[in-house]
């Protein structure tokens, strides 16, 4: 069982104190329609949403920018936006929180990734998304990584948060591993189905259960499944570290040479798991950036993930409430 005392919980809080983590990935818009179903429509059998309340949040990378924030770090968020409606906001909202938008490029031939929810009450009624999963052409690729290149003195780490929306490309993949590599940042990645293996030799690898089972093609049932997963995703993609979410059944690290650990759940009442992912991938990272090991950072990123559970929508840790229930271990 891992715990950590007072003392060095305080420390590790300290050195969160403005590391800078650049995310590279699929930025999105999250817009909700939030109102009451009183009447069908008589132009056809469907019902009629009467809108009581319009709002946007960030989503994908940029939401994990956000909890970086939140973690009293300060986020470099790199990707693709489109020349819309959509992209304005997304600039606002950037604007509002005061995170830079210096690695954020307006494209007119893509739009901005947007997800949009339709709730009636509390039904969530229908989801609308509007976004390319075309891959960047080789201009905007190369921008992308320019826009990193020019930082990489700056950065303390790199998270690649791919939701296979076209920002992330094998090439770019590479190129960026290979940069951070070679200045020693530190690499955490959030991959999904299509770039999978592309992510060799980076410092902390996060799949989900679901995204194993599918590019391994298998399911996932006992422990000894759980252990043959890890175990062949770190001979696969020589990570340092390997960190398998298994939702209500917490997390799985993997090591080269070192024994599997498993860290239960910390999630108390479980009320939406959106964005949860998001959280565990930006606390991991600030805490390997602040001086942690791997069982450390999954510790508290186990915490933080388990706490965004309890809330209903997609919402960042707080860096107090964190590690003040970390501190209680409640």
């Amino acid at each position: 069982m891992i715990q950590i005392g007072k003392n060095r919980l305080n420390d590790i809080k300290a050195n969160f104190n403005n590391k800078k983590i650049a995310v590279i990935g699929d930025m999105m818009l999250d817009s909700y329609f939030w109102g009451d179903v009183k009447r069908i429509s008589p132009e056809a059998p469907v019902p009629v949403l009467e809108v009581e309340n319009e709002f946007y949040r960030f989503g994908g990378a940029a939401n994990v920018a956000l909890n970086i924030q939140k973690l009293n770090g300060i986020p470099l968020p790199i990707g693709v936006i489109g020349n819309d409606n959509h992209g304005s906001i997304f600039s606002s909202l950037l604007n509002e929180a005061n995170i830079t938008n210096e690695g954020i490029i307006i494209e007119d031939s893509r739009p901005t990734t947007t997800k949009t929810r339709v709730i009636a009450g509390n039904q969530h009624v229908v989801r609308i998304d509007k976004e390319s999963k075309m891959y960047l052409n080789e201009e905007i690729e190369r921008n992308v990584y320019n826009l990193f290149e020019s930082e990489i003195n700056e950065i303390d780490a790199v998270i690649l948060q791919d939701y296979n929306k076209g920002v992330l490309t094998p090439n770019l993949i590479s190129k960026i591993i290979m940069l951070a590599n070679k200045n020693n940042i530190l690499i955490t990645v959030d991959p999904k189905f299509n770039n999978f293996f592309s992510y060799k030799d980076v410092t902390v690898f996060k799949p989900n259960r679901k995204e194993a089972e599918e590019v391994l093609g298998i399911k996932i049932k006992s422990d000894e499944d759980i252990s043959n997963v890890g175990k062949k995703l770190l001979s696969k993609l020589n990570a340092k570290n390997i960190l398998l979410t298994l939702g209500e059944e917490g997390i799985a690290i993997f090591q080269k040479d070192k024994e599997e650990i498993r860290i239960p759940t910390k999630a108390r009442k479980i009320a939406d798991v959106s964005g949860a992912g998001d959280t565990v991938i930006s606390t991991l990272t600030m805490s390997i950036a602040a001086g942690t090991d791997i069982l450390e950072a999954s510790y508290l990123a186990n915490y933080a993930g388990g706490l965004v559970c309890e809330e209903v929508g997609i919402v960042p840790i707080e860096i107090n409430h964190l590690f003040n229930i970390a501190e209680n271990g409640n």
